[in-house]
């Protein structure tokens, strides 16, 4: 028997989801932390500025004060600002958020390596010989029974079998590598085979 099963087109198509939603998510962060928030923050002190200088006037109690938000309209409107009040960004809030995004920009991108490496890994049979995703290598007829309690809903089977008087598992994973089915229907097919003798 000769199969080789490689990466699945649908476990490619859902890692490299989850690669995009992880890059996307560190680059939002990266994005607020050196460039949106910083700006706000500029925004914020021209908004602080014009607020403070009001209550001490006394021509305006609070920020809800009608004079506040009619001066902050006009001078946003003149600088090219948004009209929207802005909040406050801290240097610390401003930090975290680069530390975060710096965080998950790094995990995504030892994750697009691991997906990679994933990428050169195979189950395969040469002869009567499984060798597995990590190298191990059994024998189709030393293989004594299937568990296919996740084949249904994950698309994994293992192939237990009996290595130096120890019992062992084999992960044959189909819905990450495509042609494992075939792997296990075989083994299947020689216990059997074997029973029936």
């Amino acid at each position: 028997m000769n199969v080789k099963a490689r990466i699945s087109k649908e476990w490619r198509r859902r890692m490299l989801f989850m690669y995009i939603m992880i890059a996307g998510i560190a680059s939002w962060f990266l994005s607020d932390g050196y460039y949106f928030w910083p700006e706000e923050d500029k925004r914020y002190q021209s908004y602080s500025k014009i607020l403070d200088e009001l209550v001490e006037s006394g021509r305006a109690q609070d920020a809800d004060s009608a004079p506040v938000q009619i001066a902050w309209q006009r001078y946003a409107r003149e600088a090219g600002y948004t009209s929207k009040v802005p909040k406050e960004r801290s240097h610390e809030s401003i930090y975290e958020q680069i530390k975060i995004g710096t965080v998950m920009m790094i995990g995504s991108l030892i994750f697009l390596l691991w997906i990679a490496w994933n990428h050169r890994r195979s189950v395969w049979v040469e002869g009567d010989t499984v060798i597995g995703a990590s190298g191990e290598r059994v024998e189709l007829d030393s293989i004594i029974a299937t568990d296919r309690k996740k084949w249904k809903k994950k698309g994994i089977a293992y192939a237990i079998y009996q290595e130096n008087g120890k019992t062992k598992r084999l992960c044959l994973d189909d819905h990450k590598f495509a042609g494992c089915e075939a792997i296990v229907l075989e083994a299947e097919s020689r216990i059997k085979a074997r029973e029936g003798a």
